[in-house]
């Protein structure tokens, strides 16, 4: 009887292991269990350099969310980026989205800046206020070779 307990015990014990693995690689790769309800929003920006799928979109340097996709607008040759977000975020129709970077060549990600309008962000909604990435490379060159407006 004793030897018939230590098996069930180790038997659960197995059994809770698979579970905690099952949920960490859900968790991992992107799953929806235990997560808040998420909305497309799309945002159209002059320059996404550096910026890719599953970058991270942040508000107030919290994460709530990831970009999805990033395609080029033909007729105007825009990039517009389009994004999930958590639905419980209570952001306004004029929230500014900007392309930040974690450090001086980290990896970049959108800053989500609210606004104050009081009208809500409706889901698939496009976001017109945009801040570009700046491009350190194309702004050293224009320094270098004398094109920067000198005031």
């Amino acid at each position: 009887m004793n030897t018939r307990n230590i098996e069930i015990s180790v038997g659960l014990f197995v059994l809770t292991g698979f579970a905690a693995l099952t949920f960490l690689a859900i968790s991992v790769a992107g799953g929806g269990l235990g997560r808040v309800g998420m909305q497309v929003v799309t945002a159209r920006f002059t320059n996404a350099s550096g910026l890719k799928p599953g970058s991270t979109v942040r508000v107030a340097g919290v994460p709530v969310g990831e970009v999805k996709s990033i395609v080029l607008k033909r007729d105007d040759l825009s990039a517009w980026v389009t994004f999930r977000i958590e639905s419980d975020l209570n952001l306004s129709d004029d929230t500014v989205a900007a392309i930040r970077s974690t450090g001086l060549l980290g990896d970049k990600f959108i800053a989500l800046k609210p606004g104050a309008s009081g009208v809500p962000l409706k889901p698939a909604a496009t976001i017109v206020d945009t801040e570009s990435t700046i491009d350190l490379e194309d702004l050293i060159s224009r320094f270098a070779f004398g094109s920067v407006d000198k005031k």
